[in-house]
């Protein structure tokens, strides 16, 4: 960064949240005794004192020692042999390690994120039997189903016999035109200790439905919902790299939301309706057969209804449930770059977008609501037809065929059944439209593919492993995900036990793939890797990232407190935590906190500086003590200063630990035991950095070459 400090108008030092000193470079280098001046002249130092090393070993090289010139020509041979490959090949690669032509060839084959999709035709009975399973089962959805069963055939026996009570009248009257006062019957009691029964019945069985019925509902709803989470938390990393993330926030959220409140406001009365529906037409065919015709020709007109509105009204909750998803997305994505959108000042172009994609979700929400708005007008029309057809049939009828009081009955059920069905025929629209959103939901539950078991009982793991730490790739390849090109191809080479090892390359070598073949991020497309001679494809992902550590380049913490963060499983000690913060050179900044180690993280670690981000999670690390170490560039966010304390520190508390640095400074692994060079997925170069800087013709040289340039010109215009 000291590089581009001399084109600055002016220049702030900060030092524990105050300016110590401002000005433009010349000024600031004036003053001797200044920050800033020291800064810059220990770069120079460590710099010139880097070059200089540079030209010690470049004199060396002329006559080199006998072993020297031994491990030069072993690097020799091996490169005459194909084992490494010198060759420097300058083409254009990608992140992933693919260069640009191969990456063409898989995007045109297979899409990293596709169009999200929804099923064709009504909801599938598979949906509803998975719906039951996590009710509990078929015996769970049965006793549900029967409580609502005896709850309406009870309102049903009470009604009938209301009026089979009222048919009798006084109890001696012939009659059925004036059967008598009811008051005057020698059995009122019966019939009014019957009738009181039934009605003291029907309110315990509501009540026993009440609580049943959103019990199980609950229940399913929680169960498919920890079944997802399960099913989403074990998928590999591919899946997330082509879903976003405002389709998989869409689940749990308004998905999750159908299910947990509004499925059951639907189904209670489809399911109550649709039995006093069957019960309506049982009471009468049992009184009152004549209109049956009535009830045939309006349940055929209101299925024919059902048939044409029911495939729209079902298409477009889909089409609602899907366009959700890009406006979570947008706004995910918005409030995470909110700060480079005002950098830039491209807010309106947000905001229009945003705009856009809600008007298209609000399309889709109006055109379902109104759709089930048009279908309730058209029911009830039908319903008010049929209802006033109904009555003139029964009041213009002749009264000497049915007793009146049955004749009312026939009448009040008839006039009700009409509404009923076309309200039955609203829910059962409301209802598969609602299960759409169990469908969403099954669709990760029975199609993400999970990683590999997190513990394979079979598996031989000797105790304590690894104590060593050697780690061999043995014709080991790997690819992100299917249809794409290989980014590891054919490596075959041993770590040591112990080795410090530092790993190079341009961008898209294949550096960071490293560590996610290591970690089992990625299951290998060939070959093997074995850490201590036991293959870590043979053994459960947790038996195997447990005895691994890693220090990210992006410091990632987690909402919680900083003892959390450092200890999430409460294995160590107060006294233990504070140890590697004192390594780590972060036991003051921790102490100054309210609360110490019980003092609060924001999410992302926002109310840590990027730095001291990374020097928790360096923390971390020292606290799990693993014997095998991986370093991504984990002191790109710290100043020079803390970087030269923190890699003594690495030295001291890793000593006897395998250690892999990926590095993007070629500087920060000069002291490694060994340099591998990353080139196309493949290991071009392994050796000793002193022994690969003596090949002019190696990939190694070419990089140090490199950097040395740039730094050369960093500290002659820091000079100026």
């Amino acid at each position: 960064m000291f590089q581009y400090l001399e084109f600055c108008d002016n220049i702030l030092v900060l030092e524990d949240g105050e300016v110590r000193e401002a000005g433009n470079h010349q000024v600031l280098m004036m003053k001797a005794n200044g920050r800033y001046a020291q800064l810059i002249n220990n770069y120079q130092m460590e710099q010139s004192k880097t070059q200089k090393e540079e030209e010690e070993e470049e004199e060396e090289e002329k006559d080199p020692s006998p072993k020297e010139a031994a491990e030069l020509n072993e690097v020799r041979q091996r490169s005459d042999s194909g084992i490494v490959n010198p060759v420097f090949d300058m083409s254009d690669e990608n992140d992933d390690g693919t260069t640009a032509d191969q990456k063409t060839a898989a995007t045109a084959g297979d899409q990293l994120v596709s169009q999200e999709s929804s099923t064709e035709g009504s909801v599938s009975w598979r949906v509803y039997y998975h719906y039951c399973q996590a009710v509990g089962g078929y015996i769970i959805t049965f006793l549900t189903i029967l409580i609502i069963v005896l709850m309406i055939g009870s309102t049903a026996f009470s009604n009938w016999w209301l009026s089979y009570w009222l048919g009798n009248g006084d109890g001696s009257s012939t009659n059925s035109t004036n059967p008598g006062n009811v008051s005057d019957n020698p059995r009122l009691d019966f019939y009014q200790m019957i009738y009181g029964v039934m009605i003291l019945v029907t309110l315990v069985l509501a009540v026993i439905k009440c609580f049943f019925y959103t019990h199980v509902t609950l229940r399913a709803a929680c169960t498919l919902h920890d079944r997802m989470f399960r099913k989403i938390l074990a998928s590999p990393m591919s899946f997330f790299d082509t879903t976003p993330t405002g389709r998989i926030l869409n689940r749990f959220a308004k998905d999750q939301e159908e299910l947990d409140s509004v499925l059951p406001l639907h189904m209670d009365p489809f399911l109550q309706f649709c039995l006093l529906v069957t019960f309506t037409i049982i009471i009468i065919a049992s009184v009152f057969p004549a209109m049956l015709a009535a009830v045939v020709i309006m349940g055929a007109l209101f299925t024919l209804i059902l048939f044409v509105f029911q495939r729209s009204i079902r298409q477009m909750k889909k089409m609602e449930n899907i366009s959700r998803s890009p406006c979570i997305s947008l706004t995910t994505s918005t409030l995470q770059g909110l700060s480079t959108i005002h950098a830039y000042n491209i807010r309106d172009s947000h905001i229009k977008l945003f705009k856009s994609l809600n008007d298209i979700n609000s399309n889709h929400y109006l055109l379902f609501h109104s759709g089930t708005r048009w279908l309730s007008f058209w029911l009830d029309f039908m319903a008010a037809s049929m209802t006033l057809l109904v009555a003139l049939f029964v009041v213009l009828s002749s009264s000497d065929v049915i007793n009146q009081s049955l004749k009312g009955l026939a009448m009040s059920y008839t006039i009700q059944l009409t509404g009923m069905l076309q309200y039955v025929v609203r829910q059962s629209t409301e209802v598969e439209a609602r299960f759409n959103s169990v469908e969403r939901l099954l669709e990760y539950i029975t199609t993400c593919k999970s990683e590999a078991p997190r513990h394979i009982k079979e598996a031989q793991i000797p105790g304590g492993w690894p104590k060593n730490g050697a780690i061999t790739f043995q014709e080991y390849k790997m690819r992100y995900r299917e249809n794409t090109p290989i980014v590891l191809n054919g490596l075959d080479f041993l770590i040591q036990a112990g080795e410090k090892l530092g790993i190079v390359g341009r961008t898209g070598s294949g550096k960071s793939s490293l560590g996610v073949a290591l970690f089992r991020l990625v299951e290998p497309a060939g070959g093997t890797v074995l850490i201590d001679n036991v293959d870590i494809a043979a053994i459960g992902l947790r038996d195997l990232r447990s005895k691994l550590s890693i220090i990210p380049q992006d410091p990632v913490l987690f909402t919680g407190t900083v003892r959390y963060n450092l200890d999430p499983f409460n294995h160590y000690t107060d006294e233990e935590i504070w140890t590697v913060l004192q390594k780590t050179y972060m036991k003051d900044s921790i102490s100054r906190l309210e609360g110490k180690l019980e003092a609060a993280v924001l999410e992302n670690g926002e109310n840590f500086s990027v730095g001291e981000r990374q020097l928790i999670c360096m923390a971390r690390a020292l606290l799990r003590n693993s014997k095998i170490i991986l370093l991504d560039e984990a002191t790109a966010s710290i100043d020079s200063e803390t970087d030269a304390l923190i890699q003594n520190t690495i030295k001291e508390a890793f000593h006897d630990c395998t250690m892999l640095t990926i590095a993007h400074r070629i500087n920060t692994v000069m002291h490694a035991d060994r340099i591998l060079v990353m080139e196309n997925g493949k290991a071009a170069e392994l050796g000793p950095p002193d022994v690969l800087k003596q090949k002019p013709d190696s990939l190694f040289s070419s990089l140090l070459t490199a950097a040395n340039t740039v730094n050369t010109k960093n500290i002659q215009s820091c000079t100026l």
